[in-house]
């Protein structure tokens, strides 16, 4: 008690005490419902690209829809019964040499090196916004959203082909697990 007769700590112990009863305002549902604001339906409806490596749209569609069907107790319907709208544009797909493999030989009495591309990283940018479609305002937009990773490039180009495949997975799982939480966990 001589801690609280004490003027100087009295004005921090009410400080502390009253931050920690009133809280930060953030609140989580683990039950699959936003946070903040009311959706009970979303249409998902087939990503765009501005990309020139077409053809990925529709996987990387199915996989963002997986990941709200697994998690979420929000209906995927058509778009025109939907409370929001999930607009997306793949932006950028791009894969750039990481690492190399060099191995010289000697041709005509010259030292020639080689050098082949061992491992390349794979990039996805997205352009993306959920859309109230009552009203057409934009609830969350990022036009810079991505992710990365690396693949193996082998001497097989089937196989290099199948290792870049499984590397658009990886970030389509990536890049779905965060914009359903934008979505849905939303404070």
């Amino acid at each position: 008690m001589d801690l609280l007769k004490n003027s100087t700590l009295l004005p921090v112990i009410l400080i502390v005490a009253s931050t920690t009863c009133i809280g930060c305002g953030y609140r989580f549902r683990a039950d699959g419902k936003p946070v903040g604001i009311e959706i009970n339906s979303i249409a998902i409806p087939l990503m765009t690209s501005s990309s020139s490596d077409r053809g990925f749209e529709a996987d990387f569609t199915k996989i963002i829809r997986e990941e709200f069907i697994s998690h979420s107790k929000v209906s995927i319907v058509e778009t025109e019964q939907a409370d929001v709208v999930l607009i997306g544009r793949i932006s950028e797909i791009g894969a750039q040499p990481l690492t190399y493999n060099s191995r010289q030989h000697i041709a005509g009495g010259r030292v020639i090196t080689d050098e082949t591309t061992s491992g390349r990283r794979l990039k996805i940018r997205l352009d993306i916004s959920l859309i109230d479609r009552a009203t057409g305002k934009t609830i969350w937009h990022d036009s810079s959203m991505e992710e990365e990773t690396r693949f193996n490039v082998e001497m097989d180009p089937l196989a290099t082909r199948y290792n870049q495949q499984q590397a658009l997975i990886e970030i389509s799982r990536l890049l779905a697990r965060r914009i359903y939480l934008k979505t849905v966990e939303r404070f």
